[in-house]
């Protein structure tokens, strides 16, 4: 299986000199789902948009497919990778349709294509045409607003698919919703996708492998079973952090 995305001793620094990742050396297999975990600072975010060219690195290299982001053209790269953020960033005065298929337009192809493709990924990101496709943002939920933005990101037909927080301002039970839809694509699609999240449980049930950083170095890169059973000290300090309800007893319970 070869290497989608790689990043060879990649290092990111304000104007200001200071770091913000430290020699990163990864590589993501194509078709494979990996998370990014870390504490607000980590460099998750940073790291991810090193692969479209948001951060410009210091040094190292980042590649796309085997091909650095450097020799690639800008507008070619980042229309030929997927982008889902949170609150789905759509343009407020568009359309759905019409925010689906923005990138289309972009590459010129012509409306009646750029209609069927929208009615197309608006199917298959659970959301009826017929019902949604003239409607606007402001008229539609949280998470129908995330469908939409999954399905603007898959429009171009793109390998790689970044995710940054995608669910994160999602009540519960429709975070689980879209994270069974997404399991769904990526099964469906085999894309090869990022994800950052601050969410362990999103990542043990999305992803093939877990990437855990700190102060912008790699602490543990890991299979999600790997990950749960490791000793190293930070994920252990993650592990902890994230499910230390289940370690205590009910509040006020009394035996």
């Amino acid at each position: 299986m070869s290497a989608a995305i790689e990043f060879r001793n990649l290092f990111v620094a304000t104007q200001q000199g200071r770091l913000l990742l430290d020699g990163i050396s990864l590589a993501f297999d194509e078709g494979t789902t990996t998370a990014i975990l870390g504490r607000s600072g980590s460099g998750k975010t940073t790291l991810l948009r090193t692969v479209n060219r948001m951060v410009e690195a210091a040094s190292g290299d980042v590649l796309v497919n085997g091909r650095s982001v450097r020799d690639t053209d800008l507008i070619a790269l980042r229309r030929g990778i997927g982008y889902v953020i949170q609150e789905s960033g759509l343009f407020p005065h568009f359309t759905v349709e019409r925010n689906v298929g923005l990138v289309l337009e972009a590459e010129g192809h012509p409306r009646a294509e750029r209609i069927e493709r929208s009615h197309t990924l608006l199917k298959t990101v659970g959301l009826d045409p017929a019902s949604f496709a003239h409607r606007y943002p402001h008229q539609l939920s949280g998470g129908q607003r995330q469908r939409v933005g999954v399905a603007r990101a898959l429009a171009a037909e793109p390998n790689v698919l970044l995710m940054d927080e995608p669910f994160g301002a999602l009540d519960p039970l429709t975070r689980a919703e879209m994270q069974e839809m997404m399991r769904d694509l990526m099964t469906r699609m085999g894309k090869t996708v990022v994800l950052v999240t601050h969410d362990l449980d999103e990542a043990l049930y999305l992803a093939d492998r877990i990437v855990l950083l700190s102060s912008g170095k790699v602490i543990a890169d890991l299979a999600p079973d790997a990950f749960m059973q490791s000793t190293v000290p930070e994920v252990q300090a993650y592990l902890h952090a994230f499910h230390r309800g289940a370690d205590q007893p009910a509040h006020g319970r009394k035996e």
